[in-house]
């Protein structure tokens, strides 16, 4: 397994990794009409814009299995909500399922605290659905819940759950 910064001729295995591990986490949870619908052209286009136009402070790690082929990504930079430049956020953290339960996750977590670090965050957060089976791997890893807000994806509502690393500086995994 090796976990690099992604480029953008990564986008389809992003895109691919993004569509799966939405079907298969939020199965039973999202409507299968809004699951079914995820379209793999629509994200793939979406991932090379966003790997080849970056912003200021953000970036995207990528986990590649054994094969070479991207299994995962993790998605960050400045936090969205209160926009200070100390501030980071974890935009998205998705592995295949197949994957899951190995590491990896953990892995690309330290790898992200690292350059975090370098990049002079003191902080970060995450959104996450209540119902996300993640929710336990973010508390695991120390995080607090900070805040809570309803979203609507589709046609259905849900509580989305603000996780708080506040010193990320002392923090170790």
């Amino acid at each position: 397994m090796k976990i690099r910064f992604a480029q953008p001729e990564d986008a389809a295995g992003i895109a691919q990794v993004h569509v799966d591990s939405w079907k298969t986490t939020y199965k039973g949870i999202i409507a299968d009409a809004y699951l079914d619908k995820l379209s793999m052209e629509e994200h793939r286009t979406r991932w090379e814009k966003r790997l080849s136009q970056p912003e200021p402070g953000e970036g995207v790690l990528v986990a590649e299995n054994e094969r070479g082929q991207v299994c995962g990504f993790l998605d960050y930079g400045v936090d969205r909500e209160t926009g200070r430049a100390q501030e980071a956020e974890l935009y998205a953290v998705y592995l295949l399922q197949s994957e899951q339960r190995k590491g990896i996750g953990r892995a690309m977590f330290g790898v992200l605290l690292e350059e975090l670090r370098k990049k002079g965050y003191r902080s970060l957060m995450v959104w996450v659905l209540e119902q996300n089976p993640a929710v336990r791997f973010y508390q695991k890893l120390g995080s607090e819940e900070i805040e809570r807000k309803e979203i609507r994806i589709g046609e259905q509502s849900f509580t989305e759950i603000a996780l708080h690393w506040p010193d990320i500086v002392q923090l170790t995994i």
